[in-house]
């Protein structure tokens, strides 16, 4: 690994901002192809930070840093992406379902899943089950999130309105959120439960080559 790789890398787990930006542009100008800065300088890095949180030696403070750093260098990286049509992991859609405004949760996923190579179109906030029925088609996964009890039940009605569509044979659906369970992920026949953006971002890998 180059220098200016190595600088970016670190860049990301440290979560360096200006120093990721910097040497990403560093790098385009020095002739290192997109593709080699995104995997071994970013994605690598990303995949250290997901290992950190998972062994408990980072939390969530410091990985939402990471991802803020991984989401600068990626500003800079994707036209260079884009121009060499560089394929994406897959396209995910994510919202925080009807009557819950909670999104830091869901702001963390779609950074972490862009920085695993992962296209995201962030669907925001009390999002209307119509919205997830609509983008069904654009998308290989949907994920739900919800901070609320109270709301956690919006996440069924999506998935029975994917089904009243015909369209829930084609897409993955994924949810999270701090009162949402793996029991209760079963109980709604929803494709896989994620406790924490790390492992959220494992679900969405898992489940592109079923959903493809």
């Amino acid at each position: 690994m180059n220098d200016m790789l190595k600088q970016i890398y670190q860049g990301i787990v440290d979560g360096q901002q200006d120093v990721v930006a910097a040497e990403v542009d560093a790098a385009l100008a020095a002739g290192v192809p997109a593709r080699t800065i995104l995997d071994k300088g970013m994605l690598a890095a990303m995949a250290e930070v997901g290992r950190l949180f998972e062994e408990g030696e980072c939390y969530v403070p410091e990985m939402m840093v990471s991802a803020r750093a991984m989401k600068a260098g990626l500003a800079k990286l994707k036209p260079s992406l884009v121009q060499n049509d560089t394929p994406t992991a897959g396209t995910v859609a994510l919202g925080t379902v009807k009557g819950d405004l909670h999104d830091m949760g869901k702001n963390l996923v779609g950074m972490m899943l862009e920085g695993a190579g992962f296209t995201v179109k962030d669907l925001g906030v009390d999002v209307p089950t119509e919205t997830f029925v609509a983008i069904a088609d654009e998308v290989q996964i949907i994920g739900l999130s919800a901070l609320l009890t109270t709301t956690m039940g919006h996440m069924k009605d999506v998935l029975n309105a994917l089904d009243a569509a015909g369209k829930r044979p084609r897409v993955k659906v994924m949810v999270g959120g701090a009162p949402v369970t793996e029991d209760f992920a079963r109980i709604i026949s929803a494709d896989g439960y994620a406790a924490d953006a790390s492992r959220a971002v494992a679900l969405a890998k898992s489940l592109i080559p079923a959903s493809s």
